[in-house]
């Protein structure tokens, strides 16, 4: 008899781990839900894939709503749709805040791709190589859509 109930409860135990395993879902990783990415038709998509916006041939990048968020000048300085300089971005794909700090970099990734840094090498997105001096967008874009009390740069 101790024999046949020691069999149940370990045929028992066994099945609460198998179906405790089996049903365990993994969350996401916290980096995978805060990442934005540029295509390279140059539309910015959050992590879920959601287009924020667009950014276009003339270098102005607007969100989804169409309203302008930034324009780059000539020079790599970064304007927003009020004339304030918010910052420059270089070709390298590296973007400084006014103060000078670096914000965002870029590494490459693959041949078509690079992965967008922030300054403590944290990935928070991927841009297609055309559009690296746009790194900044995913950067703006994002703070945008979390309505955060951060300051943007």
């Amino acid at each position: 008899m101790k024999k046949i109930q020691t069999t149940v409860l370990g045929l028992t135990a066994l099945l609460l781990l198998t179906v405790t395993t089996v049903f365990a879902q993994k969350a996401p990783a916290k980096s995978t839900l805060n990442t934005i990415s540029i295509d390279k038709k140059g539309g910015i998509h959050d992590h879920g894939g959601t287009l924020l916006g667009q950014i276009g041939k003339d270098d102005i990048v607007r969100d989804n709503k169409g309203k302008t968020i930034y324009f780059i000048d000539k020079n790599g300085n970064v304007i927003d749709a009020k004339g304030k300089k918010l910052g420059m971005a270089k070709k390298n794909g590296f973007y400084f805040n006014n103060a000078g700090e670096t914000i965002l970099t870029v590494k490459d990734k693959s041949s078509e791709e690079c992965e967008i840094l922030d300054p403590k090498g944290h990935n928070v997105g991927t841009t297609h190589k055309n559009y690296k001096l746009h790194a900044c967008a995913a950067h703006c874009l994002f703070l945008a859509k979390e309505s955060t009390s951060r300051p943007v740069h």
